[in-house]
């Protein structure tokens, strides 16, 4: 039994009967959270937008249900519903956002002429590779910019590692600028441009394995079979195998590659970044939100060919699909 739904029975049970009331309908609210979590992973999308609703409606408060909600609407490309709820991430601790100081500002939208704008980079490196698109489009409205990331971005993004509060006039989240600038599917600015020059001639680069820390790693990642079957189709790009250092060692090599083969990780927005003919293999179901639902193309990146597994499981089908296509590159 769920501690709040305990805590409804002792109100109900002590007499206090408003109490009870809002602690029960607390507890529906996870009830129809799990179950729209459920249906989500079933690839019932519909079904699980329904059920976030609900959970939001018997609690208000659910930051879970809202974030979540957010995520099942963006893979439907529904970015204009799904940005404002995308805020509500902040407040779940399993993605560590920085804090930031009180009294600093917050960029929401105003008018950035002459302003001294930190943006603040978070969750992954895919994450942040893939938002530094919209750091351009802040500058072009008259802001100075500065991108504070991680450390292993800093030579590829331009970007830093730590700032002075006293440099900057506001600060903004990387994944709130597409809320702040009112972001549709059809308005997303193209990949960073990244100080590295495409060459090709070099073949085809692997990248069968991604961060094992990641909360959905197992989702992502085919068993060793299939890793060793997509490494027979070209060169390791782990950079245990490569030796790059950080991010700009591996864009050197990756920009000299026909193409990219690689599982849902940060390659796949480094390889995209680049332009360079990049194909990802996927879930048939539940596949991170960025690659919508049911296609085959990225709108956020024109290179970018999907492989999605036939079957839920089948990573032996969405490779053979891959190989199928090779002699067509």
């Amino acid at each position: 039994m769920s501690n709040v739904l305990q805590r409804a029975i002792d109100a109900h049970q002590r007499g206090d009967l408003a109490d009870a009331q809002r602690l029960y309908e607390q507890t529906l609210g996870v009830a129809k959270h799990n179950l729209a979590v459920l249906h989500e992973q079933r690839g019932e999308y519909g079904e699980a937008i329904r059920l976030f609703r609900e959970a939001l409606a018997a609690d208000p408060g659910r930051d879970e249900s809202a974030a979540t909600l957010s995520l099942t609407l963006l893979r439907e490309g529904r970015y204009a519903e799904a940005w404002p709820l995308h805020e509500r991430r902040r407040s779940l601790a399993r993605l560590k956002i920085p804090a930031m100081k009180p009294d600093w500002p917050e960029w929401r939208g105003e008018d950035l002429a002459g302003e001294r704008l930190a943006v603040i980079g978070e969750q992954g490196f895919g994450d942040q590779i893939m938002f530094a698109r919209f750091l351009a489009p802040l500058r072009a409205l008259g802001a100075e910019v500065s991108f504070v990331c991680a450390k292993e971005l800093v030579t590829l993004l331009g970007g830093c590692a730590s700032i002075r509060r006293k440099d900057f006039d506001l600060w903004c989240y990387q994944l709130s600028l597409p809320f702040c600038l009112g972001v549709t599917l059809e308005t997303l600015p193209p990949p960073v441009v990244l100080p590295v020059a495409r060459r090709g001639g070099g073949g085809v680069g692997v990248m069968p394995t991604g961060n094992a820390s990641y909360l959905k790693n197992a989702h992502r990642t085919p068993p060793e079979a299939i890793q060793q079957a997509m490494l027979a189709l070209g060169r390791d790009l782990r950079p245990e195998a490569t030796g790059a250092g950080d991010f700009l060692e591996s864009a050197e090599i990756v920009a000299g590659l026909d193409l990219v083969i690689t599982i849902d990780t940060a390659m796949a927005h480094l390889a995209g970044s680049l332009g360079v003919p990049t194909w990802v293999l996927l879930p048939a179901i539940d596949a991170d939100w960025r690659w919508l639902h049911g296609r085959a193309d990225s709108p956020w990146y024109p290179s970018v060919q999907l492989f999605r597994q036939p079957t839920p499981g089948d990573w032996a089908g969405a490779l053979a699909s891959m190989k199928e296509a090779i002699p067509r590159v």
